[in-house]
């Protein structure tokens, strides 16, 4: 971008209107890109942008670029083993034979549960449901 700028003021230094080093300061730091903003704020309120030397400024600039683009390749460095690391996925276990048998009793079970001959039959209470009933029939040796 320097080499640009430093063209431009040329070429219209060859035709007749040139312009004064704070004011090429001015031009630079107001064409930078948004993400250069902090910087652009920093020059501003620490030096006098009247008495600042183009040299000092392209210096100041491209310091604050390499510090970027160190910064950028960190963050896609951490970014990057990031990825492989959730890349890896523990692999699901496959049903074993003992699932399946298991699974195939229940089902079995459940078959015959439902059968018609087992309907009639007497349900499975646990002890807590038929000391129940034993208390609410108050005597009634029958059931």
């Amino acid at each position: 971008m320097i080499t640009r700028f430093i063209n431009i003021v040329n070429s219209l230094k060859a035709l007749g209107k040139t312009y004064k080093e704070s004011e090429q300061v001015m031009k630079i730091l107001r064409s930078l890109p948004s993400k250069w903003h902090t910087k652009v704020t920093a020059i501003q309120e620490a030096k006098d942008l009247t008495k600042l030397p183009m040299e000092e400024l392209i210096g100041s600039l491209m310091t604050y670029e390499i510090n970027l683009v160190k910064k950028l390749q960190e963050g896609e460095d951490k970014k990057k083993k990031s990825i492989t690391l959730k890349a890896k996925t523990k692999e699901e276990e496959k049903p074993s034979e003992e699932d399946d048998d298991l699974a195939l009793i229940i089902r079995k079970l459940n078959k015959y549960m439902r059968n018609e001959k087992f309907k009639g039959r007497r349900r499975f209470t646990s002890r807590r449901d038929l000391s129940k009933k034993e208390s609410s029939s108050h005597g009634d040796k029958d059931k």
